[in-house]
């Protein structure tokens, strides 16, 4: 019977997606193993690489949007919907995101999530009936604010006036109004892929963990935290929602926070998501091993990240598992109580960080015939 190989890597930021990678892999196992069923699911973790990933994995399709950048610009952006065509997968840095910012006009205090409100509605102009938010990579600490009057919620000022754009904005709020909020939404489940805990303020809410590599002076840190606080205490009032120390509320400069309040999302394990959605475990059974991996295996893998969220559901079925990386720390040994069985590194030669991103392709190729070539002296 032909060996049945599952690749499900991450991307290796910087240099290959995903899907590139699984692609690299698969090139060397074929080497090794000619006959061998291979089976490539692309993983993300609910940050950048997401959509893609889900959208290759299931069969879907990349739908395309212009919507307001986070300076209030129009910028190109997109989401994916799913194969079953029923399910629309929005990174929110791809309206909302950090990049689409130049480096001397970061300021959080002006920037908004408007633009992915506006891919959250394109999703449901499609027809979608749920929407799975992958909250990474923001340059915004709008509470969500932006995103939710995109969908039709007012925010008022003392005088009557809808408030501006950007995190500085929150301290004029003094009403919501959800009468406006777009009727599709309450038809429609809302997921989070969110994999951190921070809540939306204090000192490790949202504008003191983020603000600064957003741009946020140490001032600017202080005023929007003081504005994300009176904000939740607005939209307690308005709508008995109490968001302000919900763990992951913080997420994306307080997005999380504001996709539980306007739009009563949960907020969920960003590897759990992708994995329920891709049938990861559907697909898993039976195979006789399971290559995964990221950019760099450290200290960090073990929270939430790819290659132990693929080990562990692997493991659920007995399925061997090895991990590559670009860079692997010593640590990596604690992931073996974690489902991986072994690590590997495709940097094979002293060399510069540019030099390993040139090379991340062929040396990948080559880790997966040497996998396989293990694996059958094994046997």
């Amino acid at each position: 019977m032909a060996m049945k190989v599952l690749i499900a890597p991450d991307s290796f930021k910087g240099s290959l997606t995903a899907v590139e990678v699984a692609l690299a892999i698969e090139a060397g196992v074929r080497k090794a193993l000619p006959d061998a069923v291979i089976e490539r699911v692309p993983i993300a973790d609910g940050g950048e690489g997401t959509v893609h990933a889900l959208v290759t994995a299931t069969g879907g399709r990349i739908v395309e949007r212009r919507v307001t950048g986070p300076l209030g610009e129009p910028v190109d952006a997109f989401f994916g919907i799913l194969g079953d065509q029923k399910t629309a997968v929005v990174e929110m840095a791809a309206a909302s995101g950090l990049p689409l910012v130049p480096v001397d006009r970061r300021d959080p205090m002006i920037t908004t999530t408007r633009g992915t409100g506006e891919l959250i509605v394109a999703a449901l102009d499609e027809g979608c009936q749920e929407v799975i938010v992958g909250i990474g990579g923001s340059a915004t600490n709008d509470g969500g604010a932006g995103m939710a009057q995109a969908l039709g919620v007012s925010l008022k000022d003392k005088d009557g006036h809808e408030i501006g754009p950007g995190g500085g904005a929150l301290i004029h709020t003094r009403s919501v109004d959800m009468r406006g909020l777009d009727k599709r939404v309450a038809q429609t489940k809302f997921v989070v892929a969110c994999d951190v805990d921070n809540p939306l303020v204090g000192p490790k809410g949202a504008s003191a963990v983020y603000g600064p590599q957003k741009g946020a002076t140490p001032q600017q840190v202080e005023m929007l935290d003081q504005s994300l606080r009176h904000f939740a205490g607005v939209v307690m009032e308005s709508l008995g929602v109490d968001v302000a120390d919900l763990p992951g509320a913080g997420a994306a400069g307080g997005l999380g926070g504001g996709l539980v309040a306007f739009l009563g999302a949960s907020l969920e394990p960003g590897i759990r998501i992708v994995l329920d959605a891709v049938r990861f475990h559907e697909r898993v059974q039976g195979a006789d091993l399971v290559i995964t991996g990221e950019g760099a295996i450290d200290d960090q893998t073990a929270y939430g990240k790819v290659p132990v969220g693929v080990a562990r559901a692997a493991k659920e079925f007995g399925v061997p598992v090895v991990a590559v990386g670009g860079a692997v720390s010593t640590s990596a040994r604690n992931l073996y109580d974690q489902g991986i069985d072994a690590v590997f590194s495709c940097t094979l030669r002293p060399m510069s960080l540019e030099e390993a991103f040139v090379e991340t392709n062929a040396a990948l190729e080559f880790l997966g015939e040497q996998i396989i070539r293990m694996m059958r002296l094994g046997r």
